[in-house]
């Protein structure tokens, strides 16, 4: 009679547990998420011009919002805390690339896929910007693709611009930019598509390859830095996405790039080795030349650091 007992007390005790944990369990499901949670296209306002910008906001754990900001320069920043009070966000990041030690702080609200709020500079300068929830970009079907089409003519800069001054040349058949300038960009747009790309850069060079214009594929000496791949090295999708190997000939060496880009979808082969395969793409990176994520847009080569070649542009856009 005490072993039934004690049996059923044990059974008593499991089913307690259980309806306790599954109570626990349907509560957390049916607390929902700040409606800041996601990711974010922004445009800031600086003196008239607009800035593409990035903000993404995740939780850390059940109380704490941490994030990632990119600006129209740099690469994607840390956000320690994302606070909230009185219905409005904030947060501050310390300065990458500007020139100052003084904090960028930003506060704004949500409405539903929209965001808008300010921006107070290194210079202590107040900018407003807005912005709407990021496309998530994803296809339904397997693209079928189109021909190949070849970008450059190995003649003159036919279907291509600077965005400033232009300091662009071809001598021998080769694109070449001899020095830092102006970026170069192709008059059409792209939505997916296939790329390959044949470069050549010299010692100390930074350049890079934008995909639709907004997401830079690193172009970049960097024979001497880390030896384990990180996210703004050669072949990395700079500040987002670091490559598995580092596949770099080096300085002075003929080298291609393969690339794929369907909706945030990106395979990169280096000399002829995946090295990113099928990741997404999370944002904008520093220098987009907007944040219209849901838009086609160009492709476009940085010059940064010269000197930097290329003999070989070929798209294969999809139907």
């Amino acid at each position: 009679m005490k072993k039934i007992l004690v049996s059923r007390f044990a059974v008593f005790q499991f089913v307690v547990l259980f309806l306790a944990f599954s109570t626990i369990k349907v509560g957390a499901q049916n607390i929902k998420d700040p409606d800041v949670v996601g990711r974010w296209d922004l445009t800031i306002d600086q003196n008239g011009k607009s800035r593409p910008s990035w903000l993404e906001v995740q939780k850390s754990g059940n109380h704490t919002l941490v994030g990632r900001f990119t600006a129209d320069g740099g690469s994607a920043r840390p956000i320690s805390e994302v606070k909230i009070a009185n219905g409005k966000y904030s947060f501050s990041i310390p300065p990458q690339w500007e020139n100052s030690t003084k904090y960028l702080d930003f506060e704004f609200e949500v409405s539903g896929d929209a965001i808008k709020g300010t921006m107070v500079y290194v210079d202590g300068v107040t900018y407003n910007f807005t912005g709407v929830r990021a496309p998530a970009l994803i296809r339904d079907k397997t693209p079928v693709w189109g021909k190949p089409i070849s970008l450059f003519n190995g003649k003159d800069l036919t279907g291509w611009h600077a965005d400033g001054k232009n300091q662009w040349i071809v001598e021998n058949g080769l694109l070449t930019s001899p020095h830092s300038g102006s970026n170069i960009i192709t008059d059409k747009t792209f939505n997916d598509f296939k790329l390959h790309v044949e470069f050549r850069y010299g010692k100390g060079a930074n350049s890079g390859v934008y995909l639709r214009g907004r997401y830079e594929l690193q172009i970049m000496d960097n024979n001497n830095g880390p030896v384990e791949p990180i996210n703004n090295v050669f072949s990395a999708i700079y500040g987002v996405l670091p490559p598995n190997k580092m596949m770099s000939k080096g300085p002075g060496q003929w080298q291609t790039y393969d690339i794929t880009l369907i909706g945030r979808l990106v395979t990169v082969v280096v000399n002829g080795h995946t090295v990113i395969c099928n990741a997404v793409i999370p944002g904008i990176t520093g220098g987009a030349i907007d944040s219209k994520e849901g838009e086609p847009g160009p492709i476009y080569f940085q010059c940064e650091e010269g000197p930097v070649d290329f003999r070989s542009v070929v798209i294969t856009p999809a139907k």
